[in-house]
């Protein structure tokens, strides 16, 4: 969004999922502290802050992923609307949560399997294995992860001969395959070159159209390329939330100005 068009204002948009009080313990070591924090349907929402103030493990409770580890545990909600479910609920499945929900993480992580497999294996979790509706979902992933074009013709092919941005965007794909309501990144592009990093950007760009995207990034530069929405977080509190050309240029707390600006962080 360019500074020269009209913002809405926030409370009139639709909203994918909200954390309410969410607060986070690594056994008695709190972590999170209280985060009230609303994600935008169809919008990219970039957590900013430095090393250890809490973005990842912020992120990484949309997905249940600290259920893996024992002592870890929530307080408050994460609510996945519109049928408002709060993610968090001991009665909620964390496998039915990964189902709706996809992660990609920042280094690439290709099965050692063929490219077509490593597409296919969400689908025939849940079921898939019709040779022609795999076919269709697997193109369709491919294409909307701008990989179609250069694997078409390789798809059995083990796919960690791929080039790192390649192996990045067929992960993307993989998660797209099961039409993801909610997509979490982290650090998407921390281990690829600046050109890969270029493409993974155009693509996030792309995939808003289709898909809520909450990415954690460490390149305040790239925050402000991909994200219409920003959250600053420091030491586990949110500090500051909004648009991000405000959150960037107009910033309402001293310490996000102080951050952007390179004087702390």
């Amino acid at each position: 969004m360019t500074a020269d068009e009209q913002k809405p204002d926030p409370s009139t948009l639709p909203k994918k999922a909200e954390a309410k009080d969410l607060s986070f313990y690594y056994g008695s070591k709190r972590a999170l502290k209280q985060i009230n924090l609303p994600i935008y349907e169809h919008r990219v929402t970039a957590l900013i802050g430095p090393s250890g103030c809490g973005k990842s493990t912020f992120l990484r409770c949309f997905n249940r992923m600290h259920d893996l580890y024992p002592g870890n545990r929530y307080e408050g909600e994460i609510r996945l609307l519109p049928d408002n479910v709060n993610l968090l609920a001991p009665e909620v499945d964390p496998i039915e949560v990964r189902m709706r929900l996809a992660m990609v993480f920042q280094k690439p992580n290709p099965f050692p399997k063929s490219i077509f497999e490593n597409v296919a294996y969400g689908l025939r979790i849940r079921g898939i294995n019709a040779r022609s509706e795999l076919d269709d979902r697997i193109e369709k992933a491919l294409k909307n992860a701008a990989l179609w074009n250069e694997v078409r013709d390789r798809l059995d092919d083990l796919a960690t001969n791929l080039s790192g941005g390649q192996q990045q965007r067929l992960c993307i794909a993989r998660a797209l395959a099961s039409e993801p309501e909610l997509m979490l990144f982290d650090e998407p592009t921390s281990a690829l070159d600046p050109i890969a990093t270029g493409s993974i950007e155009e693509l996030i760009h792309q995939l808003r159209d289709q898909v809520t995207i909450l990415i954690v990034t460490h390149n305040m530069q790239q925050a402000a390329r991909v994200s219409d929405f920003t959250a600053y977080m420091y030491l586990g509190d949110l500090v500051e939330f909004g648009w991000t050309d405000d959150v960037f240029f107009r910033p309402k707390q001293k310490q996000t100005e102080d951050y952007i600006t390179g004087r702390f962080g």
